[in-house]
């Protein structure tokens, strides 16, 4: 039973959630003069952006992490409030474990050859020639939209090819950008993620592309920095349990608190708008949309070490793996003093169903053995070891973004994707035009929640 609320509080706009896409909103709108209040469900901000100190003195991201050079929004940020950043490690050569067991060490971005190579090239070559032809502000104007909606992306790949080691690959990377597997996601949103970053490579890589660099202080040092600058604005532990519109505004109510106000944004995920009971319902197409677009499924875990020991021996520690392994990719992800050695290791969509129903110790030998295969067996002798397995978590129920399954965005997108409804608008990265699913995409489509909450307001105040 809900207890009744302690206090009462008014105020222009109310914001639902303190991620990078409800701090932006709430940042712009104060800028802009206008009253807000910020409700987050948890006793932190960031959303799906978590950093922790360990005990070892390491800060780990167990989110988000990375920022490309052309994220911009990003970048402004991150400049305004002063949060350095680092170049992502990638120093040695890199290393493929392919599904029979055998270790392929390469430089730059992939083996220049090997099974289903160029198979695999061929068909991310043409995904690029696709991409090229959608329509990020209006995805619906696509050509061949309804076309490509229909299947999914393992439906595409398979009318391509019947290269098995080919279809890996690409399966790798769809776990890899959506942790879901190609059976699930839609294919135009494949190619509408791809073009809202700027091309197959860019989401692909690592230097001067969208895993460049990494921030000192951890991720979540500039959300932070804008909640610390809203100051009171933000509440923290105050989860939304309804939100209602009438003639007056809108009511949003936690268990201790009745915020009324004229406007929402709502910024959290799809996936988690059904923690709230929303008076009236609501539009089919909102509903609609919701459920055509379920959350990733990933874990990160971190292995922390006294030094980067695999460095001296010519490693850099990135690597991808095929087979049986939990795991499928790994990076580097010391700190930038190389204080310590951190191997980062990514666990995704089916894999992550098998490998979490197992025991704790289980799970933590099946990926220090990956790591043992990828840079030797001082792997398996961590001084740290953490796991951040994001379905497990509150009300994020998974990461790091919801994708859309097919038929998603014909049937739903055009009234269900990014369309105020009534007082509510809404933002958060699955909003995002460019760099959607990223933190940077969050960050703009905050931006542009509360420019259309401020025009909204101006017309009231104006109106003809």
């Amino acid at each position: 039973m809900t207890p009744p609320e302690t206090s009462a509080v008014d105020t222009e706009v109310v914001v639902v959630g303190a991620g990078y896409a409800g701090l932006s909103a709430a940042w712009r709108l104060a800028d802009a003069g206008i009253d807000v209040v910020v409700l987050e469900a948890a006793d932190r901000v960031g959303g799906r952006v978590l950093s922790q100190l360990r005990p070892s003195g390491v800060r780990v991201d167990h989110g988000g992490q990375w920022i490309g050079p052309s994220q911009r929004h990003f970048h402004a940020l991150a400049d305004r409030f002063g949060c350095r950043t680092f170049p992502t490690w990638e120093t040695g050569r890199h290393t493929e474990i392919r599904a029979d067991g055998t270790r392929v060490d390469y430089a730059g971005g992939a083996p220049d050859t090997g099974p289903g190579i160029a198979e695999y090239e061929r068909v991310t070559a043409l995904l690029d020639d696709l991409a090229r032809t959608v329509d990020l502000q209006q995805p619906w104007s696509t050509p061949k939209f309804a076309e490509f909606d229909a299947r999914s992306a393992e439906d595409f790949f398979r009318a391509q090819t019947d290269d098995e080691d080919a279809l890996q690959r690409l399966a790798l990377a769809i776990q890899g950008l959506w942790c879901a597997e190609p059976r699930e996601i839609s294919f135009f949103h494949v190619l509408f993620y791809l073009a809202s970053g700027g091309g197959y490579e860019q989401l692909m890589e690592t230097r001067g592309c969208a895993q460049d660099a990494r921030f000192c202080d951890g991720a979540d040092a500039v959300a932070h920095a804008l909640a610390t600058s809203l100051g009171g604005r933000v509440r923290l532990g105050e989860p939304v349990l309804s939100l209602r519109q009438s003639a007056h505004g809108v009511e949003a109510h936690t268990g201790r608190t009745l915020v009324r106000a004229r406007r929402a944004v709502v910024a959290v995920p799809p996936a988690a708008v059904g923690h709230i009971a929303f008076d009236p319902e609501l539009p089919a197409g909102r509903q609609g949309w919701i459920r055509h677009t379920p959350m990733g499924r990933v874990a990160k875990v971190h292995a922390v070490y006294e030094e980067p020991f695999w460095r001296p021996a010519g490693r850099s520690g990135i690597a991808t793996l095929y087979g049986d392994s939990p795991v499928g990719v790994v990076f580097d992800n010391s700190p930038e003093d190389a204080s310590h050695g951190v191997l980062v290791a990514f666990v995704y969509g089916d894999r992550l169903d098998r490998w979490s129903a197992r025991a704790d110790t289980e799970r933590r030998r099946a990926v220090l053995d990956a790591l043992s295969a990828v840079v030797g067996p001082r792997a398996a002798r961590p001084v740290d070891y953490v796991e951040k397995i994001w379905p497990r978590t509150g009300r994020t129920i998974g990461g790091y973004e919801c994708f859309v399954t097919p038929g998603g965005w014909t049937r739903h997108g055009r009234d269900g994707w990014r369309q105020p409804s009534g007082l509510v608008h809404w933002a958060g990265t699955e909003t995002a035009s460019v760099w959607n699913g990223y933190i940077d995409g969050a960050i703009s489509s905050g931006e542009r929640a509360a420019a259309e909450v401020i025009g909204a307001l101006a017309a009231v105040a104006h109106p003809g």
